[in-house]
């Protein structure tokens, strides 16, 4: 687990708690990581396949996950090297935040199918 002084600094970050929060998810490649590691461990590939993302994008977006202490990596002393990923407790707390997302994006799209239905019948 990163030590505290690894993670980032209160004076660097926003004054704004959602500016915050954008600044450490706010990308589409990390919101769909941590949903997929909010199911629990996965390894790099598993994590590739399932996000879509480019193998740089997504080492990138792992390593600064990371870096705010989001993820914990996991690197087994195997050959070839066995790499898993898991989001730390902090990390498992945005399941608060990612799951009224997942509710809302359900709803929006069950709005926009029944107002379709609705102006085609017009």
């Amino acid at each position: 687990m990163k030590d505290i002084k690894d993670i980032k600094k209160i004076k660097d970050m926003p004054e704004c708690p959602i500016a915050t929060v954008l600044e450490l998810i706010g990308n589409k490649w990390k919101v769909f990581i941590i949903r997929d590691l909010l199911s629990g461990t996965k390894r790099f590939g598993a994590l590739k396949k399932a996000t879509g993302a480019s193998q740089k994008s997504l080492a990138a977006n792992l390593r600064e996950m990371e870096d705010d202490g989001l993820v914990e990596r996991n690197v087994f002393p195997e050959v070839p090297p066995r790499v898993e990923y898991t989001l730390s407790d902090i990390g498992y707390s945005l399941a608060a935040v990612i799951e009224p997302m997942a509710q809302w994006g359900s709803a929006y799209k069950e709005y926009c199918s029944l107002k379709l239905k609705k102006d085609k019948k017009i």
